[in-house]
């Protein structure tokens, strides 16, 4: 006898930020949806293994470098060689599980039913689901998102073996925190555990064959960025492609680089990329298939080809951000409902995590300059903030860009500490539609970084003086 088919409006594979959100938005809606992981407990890659563990680890490292910086002299803040990485997340645990069950209450609410299971495509609107126990269940459903996330690229040439060469899952499982390491690539997660482990004392080598890391940034930011990285003794290699990486054999890692030169290491991070975890999923019974960058193709309404299947969150490719993620997701489900659009990606802020932090919203200089001819530019050096001064974080800086013509703003770029939280304030100012007047003609809290949007406006309202005046 076979097992019954459960029907439902639409089925999300995958409960990380992206199908979570899409489950969400969907059930607050009136539809039917079943929400599929393989985790016994909702949040993905983000809750479990990548996002939130190294946060948790960052706040160790960052607590131990504002200490460094404001005890020099008074204590020491250093790290024996026998200092163990799980010493640095004793609340990991804690904030895992406090986020599982808030995530879990959230899904409850709307009703969205949650199953844990592997999904598999049998046809273009029927699912196999293999649970715990060797269970099957067969589900059908008009729409489907697919929001399975990445996995580490894993080139054949480095040799990976998570002890010595490892990549960004298992370098959280080390024991114990290396003398040295060296970190291949320059986009998002190299960046963030280059500057974690350089601030947790380790020497740090990063390599890529880009000429700056993180290149959807402002040239200006990551510049600073690297500026500040080297100074605080960490080595980046720009323009140098490495060809293989291998253990040595006795104690260290052995990377190889396109002209030939050598580094050594006792450790090595490979963060060459990702791809979409789809393995299993038989995308081939919808009649897709990954790209050459090994991403699932998306329009800008997350559909896929098939258009009753879409695709959100890492699964996609980049920006591969957990807040990005989200909006993706809450978009598919929209626009397979068909209820209103209204947030643009420009509207969606990108937060890095380094150390220091770095984040965006809206358009660069160089775009504005693109479409409006040019651009009011503002910049705020948090040297020249009384808060800088006192928090010790003077290389940080805030740059606002403007409309010529009215002054309203586009976007902005930071970089410093609390940057995440320091550009909301651009994006409701953009959401609102607002001029970079509002930061001169409102007050705000002193001594804060805020601040630095006043300082920032008003070189803006400057430039749009003498633009006037020139005119």
């Amino acid at each position: 006898m076979s097992a019954p088919t459960h029907n439902y409006e639409l089925v999300v594979i995958g409960a990380g930020p992206a199908g979570h959100k899409a489950a969400i938005q969907a059930a607050n809606a009136g539809h039917k949806v079943l929400l599929v992981d393989r985790d016994p407990t909702p949040g993905g890659e983000c809750v479990h293994r990548g996002t939130i563990p190294s946060k948790t680890l960052r706040e160790s490292a960052l607590y131990l470098a504002g200490l460094k910086q404001r005890a020099a002299g008074i204590a020491t803040a250093e790290l024996g060689a026998s200092t163990k990485v799980e010493s640095l997340m004793k609340r990991v645990k804690h904030v895992q599980h406090a986020h599982e069950q808030f995530m879990r209450g959230q899904i409850e609410r709307p009703g969205v039913e949650f199953v844990r299971g592997r999904a598999r495509f049998t046809s273009a609107h029927e699912l196999e689901l293999a649970q715990p126990g060797g269970k099957k269940r067969l589900v059908t459903s008009d729409f489907f998102v697919i929001a399975t996330g990445s996995r580490p690229r894993q080139p054949a040439e480095m040799q990976i073996d998570h002890e010595q060469i490892l990549d960004s899952d298992s370098i959280l499982s080390l024991i114990y925190l290396p003398q040295s390491l060296t970190v291949l690539g320059a986009g998002v997660i190299a960046c963030e555990f280059a500057t974690i482990f350089q601030a947790l004392g380790v020497r740090v080598t990063m390599i890529d064959k880009s000429a700056r890391p993180l290149g959807f940034l402002d040239a200006e930011i990551t510049d600073r960025f690297v500026k500040v990285f080297q100074s605080l003794g960490g080595t980046w290699l720009p323009g140098k492609k490495p060809v293989s990486c291998r253990f040595d054999g006795i104690s260290g890692s052995v990377t190889t680089l396109e002209d030939d030169s050598v580094i050594v290491s006792e450790k090595t991070l490979v963060a060459l990329g990702r791809t979409a975890s789809v393995a299993g999923l038989n995308l081939e019974a919808l009649g897709l298939a990954v790209n050459e960058r090994g991403y699932i193709p998306v329009d800008a309404n997350m559909r896929t080809k098939a258009e009753h299947v879409y695709a959100a969150g890492d699964v996609i490719g980049p920006p591969a951000l957990a807040a990005s993620a989200m909006e993706q997701g809450r978009r598919a489900a929209r626009h397979m409902f068909g209820l209103s659009l209204h947030t643009t990606s420009e509207m969606i802020p990108s937060g890095i995590y380094t150390i220091p932090e770095m984040s965006c919203v809206g358009i660069s200089e160089d775009e504005a300059k693109k479409r409006f001819g040019s651009a009011l530019v503002g910049r705020a050096y948090f040297s020249e903030l009384a808060r800088g001064q006192i928090s010790g974080d003077v290389d940080g800086m805030l740059k606002l860009v403007a409309e010529p013509g009215t002054g309203k703003v586009l976007g902005a770029q930071i970089l410093g500490e609390g940057s995440t939280e320091l550009i909301h304030l651009a994006q409701m100012a953009m959401v609102g539609g607002m001029t970079v007047d509002t930061f001169v003609d409102n007050v705000f809290n002193f001594p804060t970084l805020a601040e630095a949007y006043r300082v920032a406006a008003l070189e803006c309202i400057a430039q749009r003086a003498t633009l006037r005046l020139a005119s």
